[in-house]
């Protein structure tokens, strides 16, 4: 088998990930599961020859030096994949990520109405946050699609690699990808502020210099989309405060308070019949969640979300719960959204006394009331695999 057959399996398949591991059989990722293709085991040498035919020479390069690199190629015109490969102890390792060729809408993702509000605004900052794998980078790409579309602004991209290409429509769009373009995040954001731009999107905001950089341009009147990782809208205010030393803490949280327009915290979560939801915990930047900011109290956020609905606020808990009581989830995948979400251990019991911990410690919710009516979850057997 070559990478070409094995990239395109993954794709009829809908899997958003192919993984190549020395010593197994390759496997595919579909709706958030694991599933071994029914094939030989790859030899660290079959992977290492699959990746050197989709690099260049300097990529061939810089993976004999490091050991590890990320890039993304094109299948054709209608599929691209980001690429990350790495060495373990029993040779070369790949895992190559889907990533679509045309850009979903806002509908088409069933996004809260909020985030559309958040893609027209002006100036501040947006932070998009989840786990690896949680869609962050769809979001945003429809966020920059939709100002595509409708305005007429300039878009500065920088990514570690540009996962998805937008056309200029509207807007002129300007896509840098770092290793290749810029050297770092922090230089691209130095001269991002001297090329006139109205919109910028940071792919990773990872390190001291990159916020701190992203804070200041939100701050002198552009609009900057930013990602991180984390699993909850309070806990990303956190994150990016303890990023900086401790005698800057008190000027990045008034900058902070000054630029923050929302956090949206999401995560993807499986659905009885195949394939995933989105779900989505919402803060906006409110003068109430500014003065928050301002005077640390963080801990305050979720009840702040709790009682700002009409401003398009939702907490995770009342998301999976939405979810559940229109039957798009089952129970056991909101009682492991909310558990991973707050980073408990699961303390549920049988009966009444069933429940999960609610986001940031607000409470207590019931989940064996949730929803009554939903079907168990329709679990796929992971050993029977698929066939190539």
């Amino acid at each position: 088998m070559d990478l070409t057959q094995l990239l395109a399996f993954t794709m009829q398949n809908d899997a958003s990930d192919l993984h190549l591991s020395a010593g197994s059989p390759p496997v595919i990722r579909s709706s958030g599961q694991l599933k071994r293709v029914k094939a030989d085991p790859l030899s660290s040498d079959d992977i290492r020859t699959m990746l050197y035919s989709v690099m260049t020479e300097d990529q061939r390069a810089e993976y004999e030096k490091n050991m590890e690199i990320d890039f993304a190629i094109a299948l054709g015109e209608k599929a691209r994949f980001r690429v990350n490969g790495f060495t373990t102890r029993l040779g070369s390792c790949a895992v190559f990520r889907t990533i679509p060729t045309e850009v979903p809408l806002m509908s088409d993702l069933g996004l809260p109405p909020v985030i559309r509000r958040f893609a027209e605004l002006e100036k501040g900052i947006v932070l998009i946050t989840g786990p690896t794998g949680s869609g962050k980078s769809t979001t945003l790409a429809s966020m920059i699609n939709h100002i595509n579309m409708h305005h007429p602004k300039h878009i500065l991209t920088i990514e570690d690699p540009v996962e998805f290409f937008h056309k200029s429509q509207k807007s002129l769009i300007n896509h840098r990808e770092v290793g290749t373009d810029t050297n770092s995040f922090a230089r691209a954001l130095k001269s991002a502020l001297r090329e006139d731009p109205d919109v910028i999107l940071v792919g990773e905001m990872r390190d001291y210099e990159t916020i701190s950089l992203a804070l200041t341009a939100a701050e002198t009147g552009h609009l900057v989309f930013g990602t991180l990782h984390s699993n909850s809208a309070a806990k990303t205010i956190d994150r990016v405060i303890d990023v900086f030393p401790t005698g800057d803490k008190e000027m990045v949280r008034a900058m902070l308070a000054s630029s923050l327009q929302g956090v949206v915290a999401q995560t993807l979560l499986r659905k009885p019949e195949g394939g995933r939801v989105g779900a989505f915990e919402v803060l906006v930047g409110t003068n109430a969640v500014r003065n928050l900011i301002r005077e640390n109290q963080i801990p305050q956020m979720f009840s702040m979300m709790q009682t700002g609905s009409r401003y398009g606020m939702v907490t995770m808990e009342d998301c999976v719960n939405d979810l559940l009581e229109a039957g798009i989830i089952d129970m056991d995948e909101a009682r492991r959204a909310i558990l991973e979400a707050t980073d408990e251990e699961d303390e549920s019991t049988d009966g009444d006394s069933g429940y999960a911990s609610a986001s940031l410690g607000g409470g207590k919710m019931n989940l064996d009331t949730m929803g009554a009516g939903n079907k168990p979850s329709k679990q796929g057997n992971n050993d029977d695999g698929y066939s190539f």
